[in-house]
């Protein structure tokens, strides 16, 4: 169990942390950082939101956002939890989809690499349905895009 904060990254060292160790953790498992994919400025968008997971003893254990695609449409991006299969992540990732559907979006889409196999089966079992690739992704068979449908 894990208390979900939102806040502003740009201004809390703990996500600007578990950023670094999430990038650095994906160049290990993907050869790329993810980092040209995501830009703190975007939580100052609209209808964007950035969270940590802080564990029982106020330390952060996990994060993630989403940010605004279309009128309809949120991204998640940046999800990590450092301690892989406590729920973590499946907590942070249902309150992101909450907080789209209180925004006003009925979908949400994301990507990952197709090689960060632990990232495809988490979507898989949190609900989430392989696509068409989009975005700057279309084309791109290292990426794999999924779908939620938040109706």
């Amino acid at each position: 169990m894990v208390k979900i904060l939102e806040v502003d990254p740009k201004n809390n060292t703990e996500a600007l942390e578990l950023l670094e160790e999430l990038s650095n953790s994906l160049e290990a498992v993907t050869g790329n950082s993810g980092k040209a994919s995501f830009n703190l400025e975007d939580m100052d968008r609209p209808r964007s939101s950035f969270v940590l997971a802080m564990d029982m003893d106020g330390k952060a254990a996990g994060c993630g956002a989403i940010r605004s695609i279309s009128s309809d449409t949120a991204e998640v991006k940046r999800m990590y939890a450092r301690a892989k299969g406590k729920g973590t992540g499946s907590e942070i990732l249902a309150y992101l989809e909450k907080k789209a559907k209180a925004f006003g979006y009925s979908r949400l889409l994301l990507e990952t690499r197709a090689v960060n196999e632990s990232a495809v089966r988490f979507y898989e079992r949190n609900g989430y349905q392989v696509r068409e690739n989009y975005g700057k992704y279309a084309g791109n068979k290292e990426a794999v895009c999924f779908e939620k449908s938040l109706g």
